[in-house]
């Protein structure tokens, strides 16, 4: 499970330069609305954009093993959804190729053009050691998943989860994951924490970093706030460590990064102050920090 952590330091030679590859993206692209995915999804390459397409690469035959790979979790939902859709898919597959197109463009790291899509129960989640789970305000763990998805991460997996909002989904995923680990509380993490600044320097404060959903952009520019619901108006960073201190876990709370990985080229305004300023800094510094550590 350990990551060949030395193929990806060679990022710090290249993050000089990404600060301006950002400027360089506002291509003009337009975006749906939601995500779209189903319980046969394999990869994001598999489902529709929600206009022009991510651009296609190619990784050196050597490294087809060593890929970084955004893996996305499907999960179920309470309300009897299943696996066959719903909030597990938000901001896909857009967020996951955006995101790893990046990641391959501004720096060294090899990174897999197609993404992935598992289920907690997939022999195959083993093969990839960071994980991303989006909105699990209504996330519904199987019995069957607990003791997966504890050994995966006390095995060196690590996990984002991303884009929930208030009180009550923040209850609901705190119910779930103590479910995995009822011995261990998660961790406020403060911005002096070196995942924030592990190729990024993020200097702006906490709720600073909060990253709405495009819909709620017009009222940002009106500085009416980036909060999505009233009880959502302070972001929260936490963490839940091993009993060697190492992260498993990443938590992103009252913000969503999605969407700015998202919505690239769809609103000026919102890529610069938004994408480029929140989301993707803290995307990049959370995969490089879990990949080296």
């Amino acid at each position: 499970m350990n990551p060949r952590a030395l193929r990806i330091a060679v990022l710090l030679g290249c993050f000089v330069v990404a600060v301006a590859g950002f400027a360089q993206f506002r291509s003009g692209r337009g975006r749906g609305e939601g995500g779209s995915g189903g319980s046969t999804t394999r990869t994001a390459r598999e489902a529709d954009q929600h206009s022009n397409e991510t651009p296609m690469w190619t990784n050196a035959a050597a490294f087809k093993k060593d890929v970084f790979t955004f893996c996305r979790i499907r999960y179920s939902s309470w309300g009897g959804r299943g696996y066959g859709g719903g909030r597990w898919a938000t901001d896909f597959p857009d967020a996951d190729l955006n995101l790893s197109y990046r990641l391959q463009q501004m720096t060294s790291l090899k990174v897999d053009p197609d993404g992935r899509v598992l289920e907690i129960g997939d022999p195959e989640l083993f093969n990839f050691p960071w994980i991303y789970m989006v909105e699990p305000g209504a996330l519904r763990f199987t019995d069957e998943e607990l003791p997966i998805l504890r050994k995966y991460l006390l095995n060196g997996g690590f996990m984002m989860v991303d884009d929930f909002w208030g009180e009550d989904e923040w209850e609901n995923f705190y119910r779930e994951i103590k479910r995995v680990f009822p011995e261990r509380e998660p961790v406020e993490l403060e911005m002096d924490h070196p995942i924030f600044h592990a190729v990024f320097d993020i200097k702006l404060k906490k709720n600073e970093l909060q990253c709405p959903s495009i819909g709620h952009v017009e009222r940002a520019m009106r500085g009416g706030g980036t909060w999505e619901r009233e009880d959502a108006r302070d972001v929260h960073f936490k963490a839940i460590f091993d009993d060697k201190g190492r992260m498993m876990c990443f938590i992103a709370h009252n913000t969503d990064n999605g969407d700015g990985w998202e919505r690239e080229g769809e609103h000026e305004y919102y890529f610069k102050e938004f994408s480029e300023k929140r989301a993707y800094p803290l995307g990049i510094n959370v995969i490089f920090y879990a990949m080296t550590h």
